[in-house]
């Protein structure tokens, strides 16, 4: 006898695929509701719906933030392929801002750059989910494609550029309130403002390392490109 061949359900590849494609169907439901609960708000009741941003959607944005962290764990374990250290950097500075900036503050909460934040985050990932989630299953678009590997180009340095404001505007209230500053053993302060102040320096040298590496992979994608949609 040979040997017995696996339901195509049982194989490793398929589950594979089938983990990480019910992955982004999640995190693009959540991101296409966060994206469309903003703009229904902002229709109905124009600018007075930027102030309450965060306290419409912030759980939601903060559920699909924790959720993301699973994708350092995909890297690490190959099941997903990109490079480690640009994915954490992008995740590191979302949860950086959203929880120790913007969550710890409620002040902070009510500032416009929060919402305008949150729509370059979703705009962004609403098109990288689609995409990732019809690669999975092998179906892939021209525009897609192009739209995923070219929309980051204008929109991430505006999101930096956000998260810095974001900073920016917080300080006052961290010099104000002491959170996080605490008092170590042997006379030593940690004053957090001033650890904000290095974290944006190191915010613009992340940016540069992140858009370097997006541009050679978007560069590697865009060529091949065209012979993959051929196959397909």
């Amino acid at each position: 006898m040979g040997p017995v061949e696996l339901p195509a359900w049982l194989q490793p590849r398929y589950r594979k695929n089938a983990y990480l494609f019910v992955y982004y169907l999640i995190q693009f439901c959540g991101h296409s509701w966060i994206f469309t609960n903003m703009t229904v708000r902002f229709f109905s009741f124009g600018k007075d719906s930027m102030v309450d941003t965060f306290y419409a959607i912030g759980l939601v944005m903060r559920l699909c933030q924790l959720i993301s962290l699973l994708e350092l764990l995909h890297i690490y374990v190959g099941i997903e392929s990109n490079h480690l250290l640009p994915r954490f950097l992008q995740l590191t500075e979302r949860i950086i801002i959203l929880f120790v900036v913007i969550t710890s503050q409620e002040e902070v909460q009510e500032k416009y750059v929060v919402c305008v934040l949150f729509i370059f985050w979703n705009l962004l990932d609403m098109v990288r989910y689609t995409y990732s989630m019809l690669s999975v299953i092998g179906i892939s678009y021209v525009v897609l494609t192009w739209l995923s590997q070219t929309l980051w180009m204008p929109i991430y340095p505006l999101c930096v550029l956000a998260e810095a404001f974001a900073v920016y505007q917080s300080l006052p209230y961290f010099e104000s309130f002491g959170t996080y500053s605490t008092k170590l053993p042997f006379d030593l302060f940690i004053y957090f403002p001033y650890v904000l102040k290095i974290y944006l320096m190191m915010l613009f040298i992340g940016m540069y390392f992140t858009y370097s590496h997006l541009y050679s992979e978007r560069r590697d994608i865009l060529k091949v490109f065209p012979i993959k949609k051929k196959k397909i």
